[in-house]
């Protein structure tokens, strides 16, 4: 295998585990984390006993705990009592069973927090291993082994590394191979991103790691384990190398927001607050990896608070509008259309647990006969207004309505449909999930036709 990189590398070789304490530590970590978090809202100007920020900083800290577990756990109480014998083809050609016979599990969802910025991202891992000495072990300890090293701080290329020699030195196979795809939320330069109709949200990278008959990338071996990927792998940016050395691929080391007022905003109490964190999950400080993290995360944080966008209250224009049906009876008169503006980008940040959550914005209105149509940039400027800090779905979704509804009349409908990041981190993991939240006021809320017929405009390619 190639030679392993990081402070965990010893350790695994080694003992299959790291030791970093049990979970009788968690109590202190927890309040540790806390009084960090109410430092960190603090530093963003917010009210720490205000509804909806009385809980976050035991919900964050709660969060960090659950998702770095992994530092807790050992991989050699996984391990242990876990390997049967098995001894395959006693005579003739060929492998099978615990005699070299190929074992897969595919399609393992997992999640790690970003050793550069803390924020989760996603993992899809595929895990093969050829059994020797007649030892297997039970298929459900490939995934909790994984889990182990996914519950750190990680990039992926070190986390392919290290479950793949965590399971080389507990099972001792003939080799092991590892693959993983992992998608990172890609947060926008936050001056222009909201109307970048180009602005990829996701970062995707592919790392994988062989050890043993799989340590040679162009072996039969990798050709048969790969064959039985072949319907599971999308297309991927490969900027991770087998056995290799990651190259950057978290954006807060590249995107342009981490510069200017933003970065002259980071102040050193924000600084130690992120420290007390990573010291509070397990981590060592002076860990080469994460001599950025502390800036890397308060600049996106950071940005929510130092985004100044104007809302626009005026600027009809005879926009381009679409009208879903020709018209609308009200009150016994067909002079009525609804008219929409669809898919109008949001970003914003869970107050709850300080993660960013984003996706888009339907506004649907009656426009009567003779009133003007509205430009999609003065609604996308409220949207910006109200998405650019610290909300929960439901309240920005009212929020919209109720700025919209004077401008485009008393009659609107709005819909907002978001991808959470907090859904795959604090032990909820519901990967690909998303949240409808809908507001209605004047004519919409009484007329079920008019809310069916917008709401049947909207585009399903929301994901």
């Amino acid at each position: 295998m190639g030679a392993l990189e990081g402070r965990y590398s010893e350790e695994i070789m080694n003992n299959g585990c790291i030791d970093m304490g049990s979970d009788d530590e968690g109590d202190e970590g927890v309040a540790a984390i806390q009084e960090a978090v109410r430092v960190l809202l603090k530093g963003l100007g917010e009210d720490v006993n205000r509804e909806g920020l009385r809980k976050t900083p035991l919900r964050v800290a709660k969060a960090f705990r659950e998702g770095t577990r992994g530092y807790r756990q050992k991989v050699r109480d996984i391990i242990h009592g876990a390997l049967f014998p098995e001894a395959g083809l006693a005579k003739g050609i060929g492998h099978a069973g615990g005699a070299g016979g190929l074992v897969v599990v595919r399609d393992l969802d997992l999640f790690s927090y970003c050793e550069s910025c803390l924020l989760p991202f996603q993992v899809k891992c595929h895990v093969g291993y050829i059994p020797s000495g007649q030892r297997v072990i039970g298929l459900s300890k490939l995934s909790r082994v994984a889990e182990v090293f996914a519950k750190r701080l990680q990039d992926p290329q070190r986390l392919a590394n290290e479950v793949c020699s965590a399971l080389q030195n507990g099972i001792r196979p003939a080799g092991v191979a590892v693959v993983l795809h992992c998608s990172h939320l890609h947060f926008p330069n936050v001056e222009n991103a909201p109307l970048d109709a180009n602005h990829q949200e996701w970062v995707k990278v592919e790392a994988s790691s062989g050890s043993g008959v799989f340590e040679d990338e162009n072996s039969d071996s990798w050709v048969d384990f790969l064959s039985l990927l072949k319907f599971r792998l999308g297309k991927m940016e490969k900027n991770c190398l087998r056995n290799g050395v990651t190259s950057s691929w978290c954006p807060s080391q590249s995107i342009s927001y981490l510069k200017g007022s933003i970065a002259a905003s980071v102040d050193s109490d924000m600084v130690s607050a992120v420290n007390t964190i990573l010291s509070s999950v397990g981590e060592d400080l002076s860990r080469k990896e994460l001599v950025g993290t502390p800036v890397h995360f308060l600049k996106w944080l950071i940005a929510f608070r130092s985004a100044k966008f104007e809302m626009k209250s005026n600027g009809y224009v005879n926009g381009r509008t679409e009208c879903i049906r020709p018209s609308l009876e009200v009150n016994g008169k067909h002079d009525v259309q609804i008219q929409s503006e669809l898919n109008l980008s949001f970003w914003s940040q869970c107050e709850h647990h300080l993660l960013p959550f984003h996706g888009v914005v339907h506004i649907g209105y009656l426009c009567h006969e003779g009133s003007k149509h509205i430009a999609r940039q003065q609604l996308q400027s409220i949207v910006n207004f109200y998405g650019f800090k610290l909300q929960v779905q439901e309240r920005l979704t009212r929020q919209i309505a109720e700025s919209v509804s004077p401008i485009l009349g008393c009659d609107v409908m709005v819909v907002i449909e978001a991808n959470h990041i907090c859904m795959i981190s604090r032990g909820i993991e519901k990967f690909g999930s998303n949240t409808a939240t809908v507001a209605v006021l004047g004519q919409f809320s009484s007329d079920p036709i008019a809310r069916s017929r917008f709401l049947s405009s909207i585009p399903n390619a929301f994901s």
